[in-house]
């Protein structure tokens, strides 16, 4: 038993699909963006802020809220769209991204946007930050709890391993960092770029709880989750196996889409593969 009703999940992968959408449209309005990692990330955001996250949208700065950091901020459009249906913000914000003097700019602006914790985009440095909002929290005494989310591409950045080696010295346990493992990044695949692999054992011999798990099953994630809350004296990384584009069909595992938002064709065809897996999980309720 894994504690988790099955209509539930049924209920979260419905809203994942949502999230999706959302980013679809909201590329194709903007006309700029990524559309695959963005899309990649979505189960592991969702299982955070509709399940897993102590968080209350009306109190976004409440000192004893979970934070959340996107180190990997060019998936902005996935955050963006969580923190609007989480109720943030409104969901009509979402039609403004990457317009002139709107709230959602390309990557993530902490100044601003209800819900953000960081502002991000300039790749390595999301692990540091979290790093020191878990060592706040463990000064102050406070119970929350810290996640950040890198791209696999990312970890190839030396500040990620100095933050690496801070979060386990000291032990900490409040820290659980994810690596959205989707083998892709703007210069091609992560293996050709540089190598990456093992990625488990490396997490591991730098002193962290390592858990690997499917990245878009959503009881898996809520699992793993839970696991990373329950261990002590060291931060946890969970490697989130998942598929660039995950959702649409042309856009899956092609690094054609990592920075190039869809044209009016491509995005029709997106809404249409992404409603009919909707249908298929309504009639499963």
């Amino acid at each position: 038993m894994t504690g988790y009703d099955a209509k539930d999940i049924i209920k979260l992968n419905l809203k994942a699909v949502k999230i999706r959408k959302h980013i679809i449209e909201m590329l194709y309005k903007a006309k700029s963006g990524h559309p695959g990692g963005s899309l990649s990330a979505v189960d592991a955001l969702v299982a955070l802020y509709f399940v897993h996250m102590k968080i209350n949208p009306k109190k976004p700065n409440d000192p004893n809220r979970d934070r959340f950091i996107l180190s990997k901020g060019h998936a902005a459009p996935a955050l963006y769209a969580v923190l609007a249906e989480r109720g943030y913000f409104p969901v009509e914000e979402l039609k403004k991204l990457r317009m002139i003097n709107c709230m959602l700019q390309g990557h993530p602006v902490c100044t601003y946007i209800p819900g953000v914790e960081a502002s991000t985009g300039s790749l390595g440095h999301g692990l540091s930050f979290a790093n020191g909002v878990a060592i706040a929290g463990k000064l102050d005494k406070k119970k929350y709890n810290v996640y950040a989310m890198l791209g696999d591409g990312e970890t190839g950045e030396g500040q990620v391993w100095e933050a690496a080696a801070v979060a386990a010295h000291y032990k900490l346990d409040n820290l659980t960092a994810m690596i959205d493992r989707n083998f892709l990044q703007i210069d091609g695949y992560t293996e050709d770029v540089l190598k990456l692999e093992s990625v488990r054992d490396r997490w591991s011999s730098f002193g962290w709880n390592t858990i690997e798990i499917d990245g878009h099953d959503i009881e898996k994630i809520l699992i793993a989750l839970k696991e990373a809350n329950e261990h002590k004296r060291q931060p946890t990384m969970i490697i989130l196996n998942t598929t660039k584009g995950k959702g649409v069909s042309f856009m899956e595992n092609n690094v054609d889409f990592h920075g190039v938002p869809p044209n009016e064709i491509e995005r029709n065809i997106a809404i249409d593969e992404l409603t009919h897996l909707e249908k298929r999980l309504e009639a499963t309720l």
